[in-house]
Formats: C-alpha cells, sequence, structure tokens
C-alpha cells in the first residue's frame, strides 16, 4: 500500500497513474471516488451527497469507508496507490486503523517536494481528463492536441481553483494540515523532488518503489 502526498500543483496527478500501471496498484484518488458514489447513488455516496448539498465537509469516516469498499474490488488485490487522502493527522490516524483491521499497512509515503514558488505556473497551467484523471500541463507536458485527452480524444478542463489566488490559500492550508504528516509516517517517507523533469521524478518514484 502506497500513499503519496505534497502540495497542489506538485504532480501527484501526474505520476499516481504511471505508478498504478507499473507496479499493478490500483489508483485511489478519494475526490474521484466520491464523485462516483455519489452519482452510483451508493450508501456511503449518498451520505456524502446529503454533506455536499448542506454545505459541510465530507466526514473522514465516509472517505475512509470508500477506500475500505474499494479494498474488496480485484484491481486492488495487489494494493493501492492513495491520490489526496490523508491530508490531516486524524484522517491518517482513521485510515491506520481501518487498515490494522484488515492486517494491512501503509508501507511508503511518497513525499513531492517542491517549492512554493515553482508551483504557481504549475497550477495555472494544468489541465485535467475528468473521467480518468489524467493530467497535462500546457507547457510543461501538453497533450498531443491542444485541450484534447491523448487516449480517447475528449476535453481537457481547467480545475476552477487552479488559479494564483485560490493556490496562496491551498498552500497554506498544506503547511499547516497537510506537512506534519511527514513526521506521523516518517519511518516510511521517501523525499521526491519533483522540481525535477517528469522523467527524473519517475526515476525517483522507482528508486523509492524498489
Amino acid at each position: 500500500m502506497r500513499s503519496s502526498t505534497g502540495p497542489p500543483g506538485c504532480g501527484k496527478g501526474t505520476q499516481s497513474p504511471v505508478i498504478k500501471d507499473e507496479y499493478c496498484l490500483c489508483h485511489l484518488a478519494t475526490g474521484d471516488m466520491l464523485r462516483a458514489a455519489v452519482a452510483a447513488g451508493t450508501p456511503l455516496g449518498m451520505e456524502a451527497k446529503k454533506a455536499m448539498e448542506s454545505g459541510a465537509l465530507v466526514s473522514d469516516e465516509i472517505v475512509v469507508g470508500l477506500i475500505n469498499e474499494a479494498m474488496d474490488r480485484p484491481e486492488c488485490s495487489r494494493g493501492f496507490i492513495l491520490d489526496g487522502f490523508p491530508r490531516t493527522l486524524p484522517q491518517a490516524e482513521k485510515l491506520d486503523e481501518m487498515l490494522e483491521q484488515r492486517h494491512k499497512k501503509i508501507d511508503a509515503v511518497l513525499n513531492f517536494d517542491v517549492p512554493d514558488s515553482l508551483l504557481v505556473e504549475r497550477i495555472t497551467g494544468r489541465l485535467i481528463h475528468p473521467s480518468s484523471g489524467r493530467s497535462y500541463h500546457e507547457r510543461f507536458a501538453p497533450p498531443k492536441v491542444p485541450g484534447k485527452d491523448d487516449i480517447t480524444g475528449e476535453p481537457l478542463v481547467r480545475r476552477k481553483d487552479d488559479n494564483a489566488e485560490t493556490l496562496k490559500a491551498r498552500l497554506a492550508a498544506f503547511h499547516s494540515q497537510t506537512a506534519p504528516l511527514i513526521e506521523f509516517y516518517k519511518q516510511r517517507v521517501a523525499i521526491i523532488d519533483a522540481a525535477k523533469p517528469q522523467e527524473e521524478v519517475a526515476k525517483q518514484i522507482r528508486n523509492a518503489m524498489a
């Protein structure tokens, strides 16, 4: 079981599908899982929908429950890589409790380290293929056809919060809430210099996964 952490724009979304394919792990992006559960009308999805419609945050218990359910899928039998969770110490503790009941644990945490000063350009140029989670960048990793996913040809979108103003608030939240996870997982953390080109980042990940 693997987890990835890092500030917005650090490259987790780009590298996680690659790790999934190379190591036959399932890629659990919690935002995508929530949207799928709501769309499917599952019990947890209905709970999440109720919270979102009332303006509340979806509880950690719901997200951990979705991860727990996903672990029963055949494609997750060899393990998973978590993308976007945990983000806080309480979330990490709840995740560990659930995994312990399954006699599992997080084996490694990939910490994507990027200076704040490099993140604005990455964020504002980012493009996403909504259904798969594949990510591109207008400058650093452009699609073959502008605005289109390389595999499906479907339109790429820009997330509403991918702008410089929102980034400042998100970075502040990351440093205050998510960075302490590095201490929590300190024996299992691999620091990835995510300011490097994608190929070099991928090499660092392979070394960390070995």
